[in-house]
């Protein structure tokens, strides 16, 4: 039920009429295949041809997606991205090649101490942690951004990969990991200073992760990568994985 919202002169009953129209437009929320031919900030509008609930935005130039009318799923541009923080201290070394165990580095005494796994220059080594994500989670791809350090002051580069697999309940965890993706970042200046990558292209979760899985990472320094010329131990500290989530709750 649609209605301009213009109530027109006229005799007592065909206004009553039109203000009860008007008012089962409201109640209805302006529902219709095609959007209401009067708009007006800030209106809603339930779009039954997409099955999708919208707002008109403030400038009342265009519709705003808020969630679809049949599951009330919430849309990914009402709840956007999301950020989840893996210290390098959450991680371990991988039984075959992996890293150096988690190591505490103080920079001077009372100041920050830094908790760093350290990569070798000589060869590929990888460290391995494990995410539960939430259920809201739209079991897409996921991007990522690493935290790292140097071991010597120069202006370097390394290589940083990330891949992931998910393994759901009663299925073996002996799985292959989905195709690893890079980012890489240049030192800048002395050992202790905090570098942060660019955020990654899209990473695929192999086995098509579902709610509920347990998603396995692996993450690892390529030294044959062509930006990775750095001559000592790049020292990781974290990384923030990021993703996407198409509810409003964990139901």
């Amino acid at each position: 039920m649609q209605h301009d919202y213009n109530i027109a002169n006229s005799d007592g009953a065909t206004v009553r009429s039109d203000i009860n129209s008007a008012l089962q437009a409201i109640a209805e929320c302006s529902s219709g295949a095609t959007a209401p031919s009067t708009t007006f900030a800030y209106q809603w509008w339930a779009d039954t041809a997409n099955d999708l609930l919208k707002q008109r935005n403030a400038a009342n130039s265009g519709w705003i997606t808020i969630l679809t009318l049949s599951t009330g799923a919430v849309a990914n541009s009402v709840i956007g991205k999301h950020t989840l923080w893996i210290p390098a201290a959450a991680m371990r070394p991988t039984d075959s090649n992996g890293c150096a165990s988690i190591t505490d580095v103080e920079t001077t005494s009372g100041r920050p101490d830094l908790q760093v796994l350290d990569f070798d220059t000589g060869s590929d080594e990888h460290a391995q942690f494990g995410v539960c994500f939430p259920k809201s989670w739209n079991i897409s791809t996921i991007t990522f951004q690493v935290w790292w350090c140097s071991t010597a002051t120069d202006t370097d580069g390394v290589a940083w990969f990330l891949q992931g697999v998910g393994v759901a309940d009663n299925q073996t965890a002996d799985i292959a990991y989905g195709t690893a993706v890079v980012v890489t970042d240049d030192a800048q200046s002395a050992a202790e200073e905090v570098y942060v990558t660019a955020e990654s292209t899209a990473v695929t979760i192999a086995q098509t992760p579902a709610d509920d899985d347990m998603t396995f990472f692996r993450v690892f320094r390529d030294v044959s990568d062509a930006n990775d010329d750095m001559t000592e131990d790049a020292r990781l500290l974290g990384i923030k994985l990021f993703y996407t989530i198409d509810a409003g709750e964990d139901t």
